[in-house]
């Protein structure tokens, strides 16, 4: 399944062909085929003539990258989201956190973990993104600890272990998105993960796999045997 992404910062709604606005596209093709951005799109409804809607709704989804918990004053914060549009959004955020909170999903191989983070893939810069697992490896939390450039993305310990620790979790994902397409793992993504995996035995928490995903297609470092101590798993 391939997202849409709309590359034209410029398009409204109204210019775009009939067929693929939001809704006749969710209509026709079902919600999962839309972007984070198409279905903010759709809660919107419409922009204002200098901040059309595609732009408006971009920037919401960075606030909610940004925000694990996101508020009604950070997106009134977004230019020309106003106070209606606003409390709309966090409305629908509110009510899907309350029939999601006790649905676990539980994590048995690479492509459960990629099947939930896989929307981050439309994001224009590198994204990290952590899931944190119960003993039946369960998911706890997904986390963004961090949003980089276009090719890199800087991350702390303790922006990986906090939720984590914070959820009771015993293992963690790694995730990140390549922009590029490329999914081959880099130099410093393996620098980064055996960082992590050094901390993680420290506060008690495994570091299970590592993910690297673009909108069709991820690679697993453990899959890979790139994390040969983790050849049990999955």
């Amino acid at each position: 399944m391939k997202y849409l992404i709309k590359q034209n910062n410029f398009l409204t709604i109204a210019d775009m062909p009939v067929e693929l606005r939001p809704r006749e596209r969710m209509k026709n093709e079902g919600k999962e085929t839309l972007s984070d951005e198409e279905l903010v799109s759709i809660l919107i409804g419409s922009g204002g003539k200098d901040n059309n809607v595609t732009n408006v709704a971009r920037n919401v989804i960075t606030v909610l990258d940004k925000n694990n918990n996101v508020s009604y004053d950070n997106l009134l914060s977004v230019k020309g989201l106003g106070p209606a549009k606003a409390s709309l959004i966090c409305a629908a955020l509110e009510i899907g956190r309350r029939r999601t909170t006790n649905k676990k999903r539980q994590i048995l191989e690479p492509v459960d973990a990629f099947n939930i983070i896989r929307h981050y893939s439309t994001r224009k810069q590198e994204q990290f993104i952590v899931l944190s697992l119960n003993s039946a490896y369960e998911v706890l939390s997904v986390d963004v600890a961090s949003i980089g450039t276009v090719n890199e993305c800087l991350i702390h310990p303790r922006e990986v272990f906090s939720p984590a620790i914070s959820h009771n979790a015993v293992a963690v994902i790694l995730t990140h998105n390549h922009p590029s397409g490329n999914l081959n793992a880099s130099e410093n993504d393996f620098k980064v993960t055996q960082r992590m995996r050094s901390c993680g035995e420290i506060v008690g928490i495994k570091v299970i796999d590592h993910l690297i995903f673009d909108e069709e297609d991820f690679h697993s470092m453990n899959d890979n045997h790139e994390l040969k101590s983790l050849e049990d798993f999955f």
